[in-house]
């Protein structure tokens, strides 16, 4: 029997998940322990067998009153496509205006989802200095 301890972190309760399972990890086989509501349940079986996260980081912008934006996945996506979709995005910069919600990066690494922008940048005015 394997056993694990994970944090929930879907409400605020913050419930300690005591998870067990026999072999390979799977819906039938995870037994859940120590949830408050029913989300903990899911949750902890979503992490063993599928993880997913949100990745949030920043983009460069040129001509904008910032030179960084925040941006974010617009929903979960597998925790290891993160690395992948972290390296796409270094080499990447915007050019201001950007608004709340333009797209970043289209299909994400293959994972249908998008990458958004989470900031605002109004485009710098000629006689802002650089």
């Amino acid at each position: 029997m394997n056993e694990r301890i994970i944090p929930c972190i879907l409400c605020p309760n913050g419930c300690e998940l005591r998870v067990a399972w026999d072999g390979q990890p799977s819906e039938q086989s995870i037994a859940v322990d120590g949830n408050l509501c029913p989300k903990g349940v899911s949750y902890a079986i979503t992490e063993l067998t599928h993880p997913m996260r949100t990745l949030t980081t920043s983009v460069r912008v040129r001509n904008g009153v910032q030179r960084l934006t925040s941006v974010k996945t617009a929903a979960p996506i597998p925790r290891d496509a993160v690395p992948a979709i972290r390296a796409l995005l270094r080499p990447a910069t915007l050019d201001a205006p950007v608004a709340i919600g333009d797209i970043v990066l289209s299909n994400a690494g293959g994972t249908s989802v998008d990458v958004i922008a989470t900031r605002p940048v109004p485009r710098r005015s000629s006689e802002d200095p650089a």
